[in-house]
């Protein structure tokens, strides 16, 4: 039996006329009349007399109304607990993202989505590019900051273009004075954290002919830029990575230019929560604000 059954059989029931339960299902009133007409059929009972003043239940019709009703009323519940749900007054949100994306851009996203949501339970986990997407192919994350490219099965939006730059200790200057060439790095070690020896950061290395050999390791942005300060070598950060980042330092861009893309990343649109979407937008809004628009590299 269709829902719309029951609301036929009950408004009628109410207006005591097909016409008028027509017009304020907006329906034709032949629609009505089929309906009530497949619900006898299935229910094995007339529901109601027909006369020329209008129509009148019968006892069977009188003692199932309760029950139809009842039924139309606990749809209601479920459809109120499921605008609740949509509307984002209760559950959760799981985010990955990677060190710079945790300072620089999750505590204004999540302030704003509080504004908002302010029931939604929100964690954060942190860590590196491929551990954020494997904690989302696990389903241990609903959403995730990381970078292209992005062989996983999974919703990819790209978001930035994260310039990469050489810093380098103070009175360190390029030949050009603008842009590092390859004569600048020549034989100079350079310091980064080893998770980000791949991707964008190895093809500018690459680009350089910098060998393994020459690189050193430390455990994160912050201590990069200590030991570039110390004069032990040169780092290689994106621009996100620096923006809160103090050091007597100077940094200048490569002669290739280099970027690195951050994407953000979720299971399919059929499978994301409301509280997913809804962050989604908030990210799309904060970064088109703040850069003007999205990253268009897929």
């Amino acid at each position: 039996m269709s829902n719309f059954m029951y609301q036929a059989f009950s408004e009628v029931a109410k207006q005591k006329a097909f016409i008028t339960a027509a017009k304020v299902l907006n329906v034709t009133p032949s629609a009505i009349s089929h309906s009530i007409n497949g619900l006898e059929k299935e229910l094995g009972f007339a529901l109601f007399f027909r006369n020329r003043n209008g129509v009148q239940l019968t006892s069977a019709g009188e003692k199932i109304l309760p029950i139809v009703r009842e039924i139309l009323n606990t749809e209601d519940k479920l459809l109120e607990e499921a605008a609740r749900i949509n509307g984002l007054d209760q559950g959760r949100l799981r985010i990955g993202a990677f060190s710079s994306v945790c300072i620089n851009w999750l505590p204004d996203m999540i302030n704003t989505f509080k504004q908002e949501y302010p029931e939604i339970e929100i964690s954060v986990w942190q860590g590196d590019f491929n551990e954020v997407i494997q904690q989302i192919k696990l389903g241990e994350l609903d959403i995730g900051f990381s970078a292209l490219p992005i062989k996983e099965n999974l919703e990819v939006l790209p978001l930035y273009r994260d310039e990469i730059y050489c810093v380098a200790p103070e009175g360190f200057e390029p030949r050009d004075k603008k842009a590092v060439v390859a004569a600048d790095v020549a034989d100079k070690t350079f310091i980064l954290q080893e998770i980000d020896y791949d991707r964008n950061t190895k093809a500018a290395l690459d680009a350089y002919d910098v060998p393994a050999n020459s690189l050193q390791y430390s455990i994160d942005d912050a201590s990069i830029i200590a030991m570039v300060e110390s004069g032990l070598g040169l780092g290689i950060l994106p621009d996100l990575a620096l923006q809160k980042l103090s050091g007597n330092v100077v940094r200048y861009p490569f002669s290739k230019r280099h970027f690195r893309t951050i994407a953000l990343v979720t299971h399919s649109k059929a499978q994301q929560t409301p509280s997913t979407r809804a962050f989604i937008e908030i990210v799309t809004a904060y970064l088109t604000e703040r850069y003007g628009k999205l990253s268009d590299q897929v």
